[in-house]
């Protein structure tokens, strides 16, 4: 749903949003055109889990939200969080970095779970 056709719940909704990202994610209007409700829903979790303060700062978890979307092959999150990771600071080196250990972690589960490894460290 477009911003200029939303209403009531979207057209809060988009305002809410609009405030902390300057504009509303194309992800957002999607799911507000099926159900604003649901699409609130999401953002309450957005709010929760990566703009409030927390343990890890607001780059870090932009950083692991861009490597979750390239495993999850979704190229709209990983671009849209890659950018915020740039927004929040990241440097290019950091975000090359972390595609690294994506890529090095993958190989290596490969080859653990082909040999059958039993792990050595029990937490």
């Amino acid at each position: 749903m477009q911003e200029e056709e939303a209403t009531d719940k979207a057209r809060e909704l988009y305002d809410e949003i609009k405030i902390s990202f300057g504009m509303v994610p194309n992800f957002f209007k999607a799911q507000a055109a099926l159900d604003p409700e649901w699409a609130a829903a999401n953002w309450n979790r957005v709010k929760v889990i990566m703009l409030k303060e927390g343990a890890l700062d607001r780059k870090t978890k932009e950083i692991i939200a861009m490597v979750v979307s390239l495993l999850n092959h979704c190229q709209y999150c990983h671009l849209a969080h890659k950018t915020m990771a740039r927004m929040c600071g990241a440097k290019e080196e950091e975000l090359q970095e972390a595609v690294k250990v994506l890529e090095l972690f993958q190989s290596f589960t490969a080859i653990v779970d082909s040999l059958e490894v039993p792990c050595d460290v029990m937490s």
